[in-house]
C-alpha cells in the first residue's frame, strides 16, 4: 500500500520584473523553487514601452500565469530622476560624478516593493524576489542589503499575523559577469531583456547601465544577443 502523499499547494513568488537583466536572472532563480507571479511597474520611465514588451515576452516564456502591470506614473510628476524627466540628460561618460547618480528615482524600490507586497499577500504567496545589485549601484541607497532588512520588518509589521513573507535579493552581492554567468546556468533568456536607460530601438551602449551590461557579457565570455547602436 502506498503512503499517503499531501496535497500542498504550489509554493508562490512575486518577483519584480522590469524587463531587464537582473530581474530577468531573479525570476530563474525564483522559478527553481517557486511558481512565479510577475510584477511589473510603468513610473514614466523613458523606455517604458520597450520595457514592457520584454516584460511581457519573458512572462511568456516562463510561462507564468499571473502577471501584474502597475501604473505608478506618479513617480514620473514627482521626478527627480533624468530617467523620468525629460529635461534632464542621462548620463553617458565613462567617470560618473560623485555622489548619488541622476537615475536615482526618488524612493523608487520603497514604492515597487510596496505594491509588490500588497499584491503577493493578496496572492497567498511566500516570497518577494527583486534584482537589486548593491555592486552595481554603489549610490542607490535603496539597493543596500540593510534597506531590505529593514523592510522585511515592515513587512512583518504591516501585513496580517498569517502572512509570512520574505524579501529575496539573490543578485545582490554579484558583479555583472557573475550575474550573466548564473543567468546562463539557469538558462534565462537574454535576447528578451532590455537594459539600455535612454533608447527603445537599439541600446545607446553608453548609458551607465548599457556600459555595465556590456561589461559583464564581456566578463562572462559570450556575445550580448541585444542590438547596439554602431
Amino acid at each position: 500500500m502506498r503512503p499517503k502523499t499531501e496535497n500542498r499547494k504550489p509554493k508562490t513568488a512575486v518577483v519584480l520584473a522590469s524587463g531587464g537583466l537582473d530581474s530577468c536572472v531573479a525570476a530563474a532563480v525564483a522559478r527553481q523553487d517557486f511558481d512565479l507571479a510577475l510584477f511589473h511597474a510603468n513610473y514614466a520611465q523613458r523606455t517604458l514601452r520597450r520595457e514592457l514588451e520584454s516584460f511581457r515576452a519573458q512572462a511568456a516564456f516562463y510561462r507564468v500565469a499571473s502577471t501584474l502591470e502597475a501604473d505608478l506614473n506618479y513617480l514620473g510628476e514627482i521626478g527627480g530622476s533624468s530617467l523620468t524627466d525629460f529635461g534632464r540628460a542621462v548620463p553617458t561618460g565613462e567617470v560618473e560624478p560623485p555622489g548619488i547618480p541622476s537615475t536615482y528615482v526618488p524612493f523608487r524600490n520603497t514604492n515597487l516593493l510596496a505594491a509588490a507586497v500588497a499584491w503577493a499577500e493578496v496572492l497567498g504567496a511566500e516570497a518577494v524576489f527583486i534584482g537589486a545589485n548593491v555592486l552595481d549601484n554603489p549610490g542607490y541607497p535603496d539597493c543596500r542589503p540593510e534597506y531590505f532588512e529593514a523592510f522585511n520588518r515592515l513587512i512583518e509589521l504591516g501585513t496580517r499575523p498569517e502572512t509570512h513573507l520574505f524579501i529575496h535579493t539573490p543578485l545582490i552581492h554579484l558583479d555583472k559577469g557573475g550575474i550573466v554567468r548564473l543567468g546562463l546556468k539557469l538558462g534565462a533568456p537574454f535576447d528578451l531583456t532590455w537594459s539600455c536607460y535612454q533608447d527603445e530601438i537599439r541600446a545607446c551602449g553608453r548609458c551607465s547601465s548599457c556600459r555595465l551590461r556590456r561589461q559583464g557579457f564581456a566578463a562572462a565570455g559570450i556575445p550580448d544577443p541585444i542590438p547596439y547602436q554602431p
